[in-house]
């Protein structure tokens, strides 16, 4: 899998989101993304309490561990990529968590408005 340009969504050199936990993809602590990343693991996103509780309560728990995957579970204030379309849906739903746009990959972009991202930069 070849990665997409590591640009972020200022136009920049895309900045590291987590190494802890470790995010991204390809599991290399950026929102680096391809064209197998079915889900746009693109957006860079500072957890929440609220946004935790509303990504279980919508099918995706990211906050049990899940020692199968070497997956300790988040917790608020874990940085962690996020596909771009649940993001939009928090957004829209009023419970998004902050984003880290140095480290929220342009390819968000194709999912997300730029407006939207910046709206809920961290």
């Amino acid at each position: 899998m070849e990665k997409d340009d590591s640009i972020n969504v200022l136009g920049e050199a895309l900045e590291p989101c987590s190494t802890d936990p470790m995010t991204g993809f390809f599991r290399d602590g950026a929102c680096n993304t391809c064209a197998a990343d079915q889900g746009s693991h693109t957006v860079c996103t500072v957890m929440t309490a609220e946004f935790l509780a509303y990504s279980k309560y919508v099918g995706n728990d990211l906050s049990t561990p899940r020692p199968e995957f070497q997956f300790k579970g988040l917790k608020p204030g874990d940085c962690w990529c996020l596909c771009a379309a649940r993001f939009l849906q928090a957004a829209d739903e009023g419970c998004a968590p902050r984003v880290n746009l140095k480290g929220t990959h342009q390819r968000a972009l194709d999912v997300v408005p730029i407006d939207v991202l910046k709206a809920h930069s961290a």
